[in-house]
C-alpha cells in the first residue's frame, strides 16, 4: 500500500481507529534538581598544567552525597584532564566561568590495543572522558562548561578528532575517539545547567541506566562534527530531559534500545534543537522502545524533525510514542518514520511502528513528509491531530495506517502564530575560555582566496578577486630589474643607485610617463641604513634582492616614538633634501612634531598599491644592539613610549611580500587602512616577523601564509597581534599555516604570553568595568576624552573591535594555551576592555556598560548569525 500526497490538506490515510497511547512519560516524579553540598573545591592552576590527578584524587575522597567543586582562582579558570571516573553518590560541580577540557592526548584514552585516535576495522578503542559505571546518585552539576576539544589538533598527530572521522567515513571504517560523557549500569544519574561542547564523539551515552535527569543543560558542537550526538539513552529507563538547548553535528536525541533490552518512560519536555538530526528514536529498536512522551519541543534549523529509523538489522517494536506542542523551522524532513534506515541492511529483525500520535505539530516552512511502515503486514500506525506542516511540502505515505489530516499552517487557525514566539536564538554559551574553534564551513570562510578577494568600505566591500600565489613574485621569477642598487657601486643616477631610497625617487619620476608598467628595483646584498618612503602616487613597484637568503640583505634604521621633529631631521633630512616631491611631503609631515609617535618610526613606509618586496630584511634597530633588552615597562597607551616600526604599510591595496625577514620589538608591523570604516589587502608568504609587544597591529586586511612569527621574551607580557578592525569589516587578520615560535627566553617558557589583545583604538577611558576612583564614570559620547573622574567614549574607539583568525598553524608553548585570547589591559584599568570573541560579546558588552547598541549606535538589530571575531580552526599545539 502505498499512497503520495503532493498536496497538503488531503486525508492522510485509513483510519485505524483510537490510536492515542496511554500517557507516556518518566514513572518517576521529577523536578528541578538540587545541587549537592561540595566536599571539596579544587581551584584553578597554572595554564597547561594536568589536573587529571588531582580531580580524581578528589572524587575518589569524596563522600556520598557530596560533590567536587571546580573553581576559579588567581585568574586562572581553565581545568585540563584525561579520562576521569565518577563515584557512586559522588557528582561533579562546575563553577560558572570555569571550563574544563578534555585532554588532546588520545594515549590516555586508550583501552589497550593502541587504538585510540587511529582508524580501524572496529571501534570503540577509546574511553570516555567522564564516565560513571554501576553508581547510584552521581552527577555533574554547575553552570560552567565541559569542551572535549574535537576540533583541535590531537597531541602528537596532524588531525583533529572531528577530520579522522570525516577521514574514517570515506575509508568506510571506523574512527576510534572519545565519548564525553558515558553512564552505564547506574541509577538516578544527574546532568544539572552543565554546557557540554565539541564532544570528540557523542556527548552524553546511556546504558542500562534506571533514572537519569539533564535539566537546563546546554551542548553547542558544530553541524560539520560527526557523530555528535546531543543525549542518547540505550536500553534505559526513566528518563527526563528537559528545558535544556541542543545544538550539535548529528542527533540532538537518539533514544536507542538494544539486545540488552527496551528504553521505556521517557520524557522529553521543553527542549529547544537548532542544527543536528533532530529528535530522533533510532537506529538500534531490536530492544523495544516504548511509552515516550515529547512536549513543548521547538526545532529550528535541524535536518530531521521528528524522526523514527531502523531497518531489518536492529528492528524490534516502537510504540506508545507521542509527540505534543512541536514547532519547527527550517527542517529538511519535518516528519520522518522510516522503516528502511539503511536500505542495503539484511536481516530478519523487522521494525514495527505503533500507537505513534502527533497533536498540535508544526513546520512553518516546507519539507519532506514520510511515513512508511515496513510491508502490508507490517504497516506504521499513526495518528495526526492538528498537524501542518508548510506550503509546498512533499508527503510520501506507505504501508502506512494514518488517521487525522496533514494541513498547512494557514489552514489551522493559531499554528504560525503560536510557533513564532518559540524561535529563539541559540544561548550562545559565555565562556571566560578561550579558544572558540570553527567549524569546517566556518573555517573555508577564512580560505585564502576568500579573504584576499574582498576590499573597500566595512559592510560593503566589493568583489576584487586577488591571487598572489600565481603572481612570478611568489613562483620564484628572475626579473629585469629597472633599477640597481649598490652601496659600493659607481652611481649614475638613472639606473645604478647607492641607496634604495635614491632608486625610488627615480622610479617615481619614471612611472609619471608610464604609470601602468610595474617597475622592478634589485637590491644587491649589503647593510642600507637609511628610510625608505614609497608614495601612493608612482606606479606599482617590486623591490627585491637577489642574496642567497633574506638576511643578505639588510634595510635598518633606528627610529623610536618618543625621537623629537629636530633628532628624525638631524640623523634623516639629508637623504630627502633631493627626494621626489611626494616623497618630501611624507618626510614633512613628521619632521616639525614635538615627538614623532609610533606611525613615523617606520624604517620602510609603504603607501604604493600593488607593491612587491621579496628577499629583503626590513628592521627596526632600535635596542636591538644591546641584546634584545627592553628597560621599559609595558606601555600604558596614553603615554608616548619607546614604539619603534618596522613596515608600514598605509592605505596601500595588495601590498604583497614573498621571504621577508621583519625584525624589532613593539609594534614592528603595522598595517593601515586608507581610512576608517574601510580595509585594503596585505600578503604574507614564507616570511618571519619577530617582536615582543603588540608587533602585528593595525586595521587593514591581511593574510599570513607559511611564515614564522617569533615572540621575544624580553618583558613578562607579549602580544603577537593587536588589530583595531572595524566592527564591519570582513577580515582582519589570517594566519594560515604559520608558526608561532619563540625565543626560549625565561618570560617565553612561562607560557603565559598571547596570540593577541583587541586594540581599544584612542580610547580614553574604559566603560566596561570599575575604575577605583572616586566618581569614576566612562560613558558613550561623540569623542574620547577623560577628565578625571569622568570621561567618554567614542564610537571611533567602540567598533574598533579587532579580528584575528588562526588556521592550520602551529602554536609554541609561549602562548598560554589555555586562555591565548586577552583582554586590552588589565581589568580595573582606566584603559581595559575585555576580549570580544564575537558581535554577540560586543553587543552584550556594550549593553553592560550602559551603552544601547540600537539608541546610541544606531544598530538595527544584533547580527545573526554572529560575525566571528576570533577563532581557531585545526591548530597544534608543541
Amino acid at each position: 500500500m502505498k499512497r503520495m500526497l503532493p498536496q497538503l490538506g488531503l486525508a492522510a490515510g485509513m483510519l485505524c481507529g483510537a490510536m492515542l497511547p496511554a500517557q507516556a512519560q518518566d514513572s518517576r516524579n521529577v523536578r528541578e534538581p538540587v545541587t549537592p553540598p561540595a566536599c571539596t573545591t579544587l581551584s584553578a592552576a597554572s595554564a597547561g598544567s594536568d589536573d587529571t590527578s588531582r580531580i580524581q584524587r578528589a572524587i575518589d575522597q569524596c563522600a556520598a552525597g557530596h560533590a567536587v567543586r571546580l573553581s576559579a582562582a588567581a585568574g586562572q579558570s581553565e581545568f585540563v584532564a584525561g579520562p576521569l571516573s565518577l563515584r557512586s553518590g559522588v557528582a561533579l560541580l562546575i563553577d560558572k566561568g570555569v571550563t574544563l577540557y578534555a585532554s588532546r592526548n588520545p594515549k590516555l584514552y586508550d583501552r589497550g590495543a593502541g587504538t585510540c585516535g587511529k582508524i580501524t576495522d572496529a571501534s570503540k578503542g577509546c574511553k570516555p572522558f567522564i564516565s560513571a559505571q554501576q553508581t547510584e546518585g552521581s552527577g555533574i552539576f554547575g553552570e560552567g562548561i565541559i569542551d572535549g576539544q574535537g576540533g583541535r589538533v590531537m597531541e602528537g598527530l596532524t588531525e583533529s578528532w572531528w577530520q579522522l572521522a570525516r577521514r574514517a567515513q570515506k575509508e568506510d571504517a571506523h574512527q576510534n575517539v572519545p565519548r564525553l560523557i558515558e553512564v552505564s549500569g547506574s541509577r538516578n544519574f544527574t546532568l544539572h545547567q552543565i554546557a557540554l561542547r565539541n564532544s570528540p564523539n557523542f556527548h552524553v551515552t546511556l546504558n542500562g541506566v534506571d533514572g537519569f535527569t539533564a535539566w537546563g543543560v546546554r551542548i553547542d558542537t558544530p553541524a560539520t562534527a560527526r557523530n555528535t550526538d546531543g543525549i542518547d539513552p540505550i536500553s534505559s529507563r526513566n528518563i527526563t530531559i528537559a528545558h535544556s538547548y541542543i545544538r550539535t553535528g548529528d542527533d540532538n536525541i537518539a533514544i536507542k534500545a538494544n539486545s540488552s533490552g527496551p528504553t521505556e518512560n521517557v520524557s522529553v519536555l521543553h527542549n529547544r534543537f537548532y542544527s543536528g538530526h533532530g529528535m530522533s528514536i533510532g537506529s538500534e529498536t531490536n530492544g523495544g522502545v516504548r511509552r515516550v512522551l515529547v512536549d513543548d519541543l521547538t526545532l529550528d534549523g535541524t535536518t530531521s524533525g521528528l524522526r523514527i529509523k531502523s531497518d531489518i538489522s536492529r528492528g524490534g517494536v516502537v510504540e506508545q510514542i507521542r509527540y505534543r506542542n512541536v514547532c519547527q523551522r527550517n527542517v529538511k524532513a519535518p516528519i520522518d518514520f522510516s522503516t528502511r534506515y539503511n536500505p542495503r541492511a539484511s536481516g530478519k529483525l523487522i521494525p514495527l511502528y505503533r500507537e505513534i500520535a502527533l497533536e498540535s505539530v508544526h513546520s512553518i516552512t516546507p519539507g519532506r513528509v514520510i511515513i512508511a511502515g515496513y510491508d502490508a503486514a507490517h504497516p506504521l500506525q499513526v495518528k495526526l491531530d492538528q498537524v501542518s506542516v508548510g506550503q509546498g511540502s512533499a508527503s510520501s505515505i506507505e504501508f502506512a495506517d494514518v488517521s487525522g489530516t496533514l494541513d498547512t499552517p494557514a489552514s489551522i487557525s493559531g499554528s504560525s502564530a503560536d510557533c513564532e514566539p518559540r524561535l529563539l536564538p541559540y544561548p550562545e554559551i559565555a565562556s571566560s575560555a578561550s579558544r572558540p574553534q570553527l567549524s569546517l564551513e566556518q573555517a573555508k570562510l577564512f580560505s585564502y582566496g576568500e579573504v584576499l578577494k574582498f576590499v573597500g568600505t566595512a559592510g560593503k566591500e566589493r568583489v576584487d578577486p586577488w591571487d598572489p600565489l600565481s603572481d612570478p613574485l611568489a613562483r620564484g621569477a628572475s626579473f629585469t630589474p629597472d633599477y640597481i642598487v649598490d652601496q659600493n657601486a659607481s652611481a649614475n643616477g638613472i639606473r645604478l643607485f647607492n641607496t634604495v631610497q635614491q632608486a625610488v625617487n627615480r622610479a617615481i619620476s619614471d612611472s609619471k610617463r608610464d604609470p601602468a608598467r610595474r617597475r622592478y628595483l634589485l637590491v644587491k646584498p649589503g647593510t642600507y641604513q637609511e628610510l625608505v618612503y614609497v608614495p601612493a602616487v608612482m606606479a606599482p613597484l617590486t623591490m627585491y634582492g637577489e642574496g642567497k637568503d633574506a638576511s643578505a640583505t639588510r634595510i635598518t634604521a633606528k627610529l623610536d616614538a618618543s625621537n623629537t621633529g629636530a633628532e628624525y631631521a638631524s640623523r634623516h633630512g639629508a637623504q630627502f633634501a633631493d627626494a621626489a616631491p611626494e616623497v618630501q611631503a611624507m618626510y614633512a609631515t613628521i619632521k616639525d612634531r614635538s615627538a614623532i609617535g609610533t606611525m613615523a618610526t617606520a624604517t620602510v613606509w609603504v603607501q604604493n598599491n600593488g607593491f612587491q618586496a621579496r628577499n629583503l630584511t626590513i628592521e627596526n634597530g632600535y635596542n636591538k644592539d644591546i641584546g634584545n633588552a627592553r628597560a621599559e615597562e609595558l606601555p600604558n597607551i596614553n603615554n608616548v613610549h619607546h614604539q619603534a616600526l618596522a613596515l608600514q604599510v598605509d592605505g596601500a591595496d595588495k601590498a604583497q611580500f614573498e621571504n621577508i625577514r621583519l625584525l624589532g620589538f613593539q609594534d614592528t608591523l603595522y598595517l593601515k587602512s586608507p581610512q576608517l570604516g574601510s580595509t585594503s589587502r596585505s600578503f604574507f608568504n614564507q616570511s618571519y616577523i619577530e617582536g615582543d609587544v603588540d608587533f602585528i597591529f593595525g586595521d587593514s586586511t591581511a593574510y599570513f601564509y607559511q611564515s614564522e612569527i617569533r615572540t621575544l621574551g624580553d618583558r613578562g607580557t607579549s602580544y603577537v597581534a593587536a588589530p583595531d578592525t572595524h566592527l564591519n569589516s570582513r577580515y582582519g587578520f589570517v594566519f594560515d599555516q604559520c608558526h608561532f615560535t619563540h625565543d626560549n627566553s625565561v618570560n617565553a617558557r612561562a607560557g603565559k604570553f598571547s596570540l593577541l589583545r583587541q586594540w581599544f583604538h584612542s580610547a580614553r577611558c574604559s566603560p566596561y568595568a570599575p575604575v577605583q576612583v572616586d566618581g569614576y564614570a566612562c560613558t558613550y559620547g561623540d569623542s574620547n576624552g577623560y577628565q578625571a573622574p569622568k570621561g567618554t567614549v567614542a564610537r571611533t574607539s567602540l567598533e574598533a573591535v579587532g579580528k584575528m583568525v588562526v588556521l592550520n598553524s602551529r602554536i609554541g608553548t609561549h602562548i598560554n594555551r589555555l586562555a591565548p585570547w586577552s583582554d586590552w589591559n588589565r581589568k580595573g584599568s582606566i584603559s581595559y576592555r575585555p576580549v570580544q570573541y564575537n558581535s554577540d560579546d560586543h553587543w552584550n558588552y556594550l549593553q553592560q556598560a550602559g551603552i544601547d547598541p540600537v539608541r546610541d549606535l544606531g544598530y538595527a538589530a544584533r547580527p545573526a548569525p554572529a560575525m566571528i571575531f576570533l577563532g581557531e580552526f585545526n591548530n597544534s599545539d608543541e
